[in-house]
């Protein structure tokens, strides 16, 4: 997408907030390439953060149950999840293990950072002993112009039978790599099983022990 165009979208995503940026406020990162293959999954797959692209719903259909505090996001999320649901994921609404994986695919970054730890514990929570969680999410510079306040995410998505090109716009978080997510889920019980790190994102799966 054109820059013009995704300050536009920052614009109304941050109108409620009355924040709005103007291009100096503005970073713009180099385009992101993210190749999803498939992934095994048996049962449901619970997507935090399933509004929007619906990249896992696109990716694994009647799998899913999609959750997202935006219901017009839910609404506008393309493909066939099994479910879609307008839920806080810091106050998961399931028992407990209920779900044999879950998925985070760049929705952390949208999430205040000191709620990551209370959202990976309701995640831990309503997985099944061995579930998987899989997170993927932008890796955030540090800010090199204190003008700069926001950050924009040209993205494509390469899934095994389309790509998805849309863009991601928030405000900057330094610090938020792979290693603070990590050192949360830890804490919070999950055990790293496999970690990936490309330039400006990376995957992360935790496994919960049995």
């Amino acid at each position: 997408m054109r820059l013009t165009i995704l300050i536009s979208f920052l614009a109304a995503s941050l109108a409620a907030a009355q924040e709005r940026p103007n291009p100096g406020q503005v970073y713009q990162h180099a385009p992101l390439e993210v190749l999803l293959p498939d992934f095994s999954a048996e049962g449901l797959v619970l997507d935090i953060g399933g509004g929007g692209e619906g990249v896992i719903g696109q990716l694994k259909g009647k799998q899913v149950v999609a959750i997202d505090l935006s219901k017009r996001e839910l609404e506008e999320a393309p493909g066939e999840p099994l479910l879609k649901v307008v839920m806080d994921a810091r106050e998961l609404k399931f028992l407990d293990g209920t779900f044999p994986t879950a998925t985070v695919f760049f929705t952390f970054m949208y999430i205040d950072p000191g709620d990551h730890e209370k959202v990976l514990g309701e995640i831990y929570r309503v997985l099944k002993p061995g579930g998987r969680l899989l997170v993927w999410d932008a890796t955030f510079p540090k800010k090199t112009d204190a003008k700069q306040f926001f950050i924009i995410y040209p993205l494509r998505v390469k899934l095994p039978k389309k790509d998805i090109s849309t863009g991601y716009s928030v405000r900057i978080r330094e610090g938020l790599d792979a290693d603070h997510y990590t050192e949360l889920a830890k804490r919070t019980g999950f055990q790293l099983s496999a970690q990936k790190e490309e330039k400006g994102w990376f995957a992360l799966e935790f496994a919960k022990p049995k």
